[in-house]
């Protein structure tokens, strides 16, 4: 019997342990341990999963990431382009995860870093740059008030 991969499922399950990943990252008490569990069970495994759709598939298709006919090419194959996604995934939540230990280091409330997650959940970068100007702004602050 020939087995083939049914790619929506894979879609389905690797989104589902990322957003059940960004749930807990969201809502539950950050103990370290839960933000090791993040990182070293859930990234990790997307990142594994990315791993090996990469060596299994990105030598067998054309494409590339020349030009954007290339990437376009690349991404028309279902492997690579849940491959892509599962990148995605991964990053987001490691980028995630470490935005959310150095807000809790800064003693952000979670209410603010809420909005900022969700952010980089949605829209990775923009959550990036949301902190780095909370931070930023965070910084300004502290250097004004004054010490007694």
């Amino acid at each position: 019997m020939d087995w083939s991969p049914d790619w929506e499922d894979l879609f389905s399950a690797s989104g589902s342990l990322a957003m059940a990943g960004w749930a807990a990252l969201i809502l539950l008490p950050r103990r370290p341990f839960l933000l090791l569990v993040l990182r070293q069970g859930v990234v990790l495994l997307l990142s594994l999963f990315y791993a090996g759709l990469i060596l299994a598939y990105f030598f067998t298709v054309p494409g590339g990431f020349g030009s954007l006919a290339e990437l376009r090419q690349l991404f028309a194959s279902e492997p690579l382009l849940l491959a892509g996604w599962v990148h995605y995934l991964a990053f987001d939540l490691f980028v995630g995860g470490w935005i959310a230990a150095r807000a809790d280091a800064l003693g952000v409330s979670r209410l603010v870093q809420a909005p900022i997650l969700l952010a980089t959940f949605l829209f990775g970068p923009i959550g990036l740059v949301l902190w780095w100007g909370a931070a930023s702004g965070l910084a300004m602050r502290a250097r004004r008030v004054p010490t007694c």
